[in-house]
């Protein structure tokens, strides 16, 4: 039976991973790369590497430390509560679960420099306003014994700094999954500041050359390896959206227990305390979706489907909840810029969409939805 509480070693990891991102990455730090116009901390990434963090799904024997996808979890959750703007989730998770499934000496030495922090991934996936691989366009034509690719790649999370992409795009035998480096001839990235501070991109391909080595896996047959990746990356966001919504909460908890009116803390006021409470116990259902999604992924990952969306679902109404009341429960400051509620907000909007958003995700659970 899936244990749906953390391990005394998961238990280890979230209060090291604390107290670093305390220190590292506090909500403020965000605030001041916001004002820079910086949305990467190579930095920061580059320190998480020596933790070992960014080769958490990398094997032992490409340097990482293969501790699952629960694991990951737990950092990605942990990350949420500080809102710590790291290339982890397209990085670490989902291009480490697809380079590891392809037993090749280029995909162990990408792996190897991933768990070292040497280089970034981002997945240029989806080409219209909402996640949807199968509806994919970006054609990669025969060239010789290569393909040439070209179309367009929009919401590329991470994509404008990324080392390399891993895109997917129809050829004659159909999807196909490509690993090419980012700045190849014929890539152009716009790239757009969002709403939480960080930044996506919309990339162009115009004749892209791709040779066959660049391409993962098997020609026409991308779902295999991209299935796992987006599944991995589904349940590591989620986890990051649970941290958030715990993250909002706490900050207003402790607002409940400062603010006075009429001569008592707000929070002794009935009302509140159980729109809190209510809020409490979801955040702890969602936090035992998350640990069942990170689970099946780590002991059954052929039938994690249902726990993924099942937890993507519930941490986007969660973190949704989440913001909405700790906004309405901080009165007028919580709408102003001043204050960091407003940036948990903002990510929450953010993970909302990437990935999947809670009806294609309710979809897949109600069985409305193939994959």
């Amino acid at each position: 039976m899936t244990k749906l509480v953390k391990t005394e070693e998961e238990l280890m990891l979230a209060d090291a991973a604390r107290g670093f991102l305390d220190q590292a990455a506090p909500v403020g730090k965000l605030r001041a790369m916001r004002d820079a116009g910086e949305a990467h901390d190579p930095a920061l990434w580059a320190e998480m590497a020596q933790m070992g963090w960014a080769g958490i799904l990398v094997p032992e024997a490409q340097g990482g430390s293969d501790m699952g996808h629960a694991a990951a979890g737990v950092l990605a959750g942990e990350m949420g509560k500080t809102l710590a703007v790291t290339p982890f989730i397209s990085t670490a998770v989902m291009a480490a679960t697809a380079l590891r499934q392809v037993a090749d000496d280029r995909a162990y030495a990408a792996l190897q420099a991933i768990a070292a922090g040497e280089r970034t991934y981002a997945l240029a996936i989806d080409e219209g306003r909402k996640h949807a691989p199968d509806k994919t366009t970006l054609a990669a034509t025969k060239d010789g014994n290569g393909f040439r690719l070209n179309g367009d790649k929009s919401f590329v999370v991470d994509g404008g700094f990324a080392d390399r992409l891993l895109v997917l795009a129809q050829t004659d035998e159909g999807l196909t999954l490509f690993d090419i480096p980012a700045d190849r001839d014929g890539v152009e990235r716009s790239v757009s500041d969002m709403i939480d501070a960080r930044s996506s991109a919309r990339i162009r391909f115009v004749d892209v050359e791709a040779t066959g080595e660049d391409v993962l896996g098997t020609v026409g047959d991308a779902m295999e390896i991209l299935r796992p990746t987006l599944e991995a990356g589904q349940a590591a966001l989620a986890a990051e959206a649970a941290g958030l919504a715990v993250g909002a909460f706490g900050m207003t908890v402790e607002y409940l227990k400062e603010r006075k009116q009429f001569g008592v803390p707000i929070g002794a006021f009935q009302a509140l305390q159980h729109r809190a409470a209510h809020l409490w116990c979801e955040t702890e259902v969602t936090s035992s979706a998350i640990l069942h999604a990170g689970r099946m992924l780590d002991e059954n990952p052929k039938d994690a489907t249902l726990a993924v969306s099942l937890a993507k679902a519930r941490a986007t109404k969660t973190a949704k909840l989440a913001v909405m009341e700790g906004v309405q429960m901080h009165g007028g400051i919580g709408m102003t810029d001043a204050f960091d509620m407003g940036f948990y907000m903002k990510r929450a909007r953010v993970s909302a969409e990437w990935l999947g958003d809670y009806s294609y995700h309710a979809e897949i659970v109600a069985g409305l939805r193939g994959f």
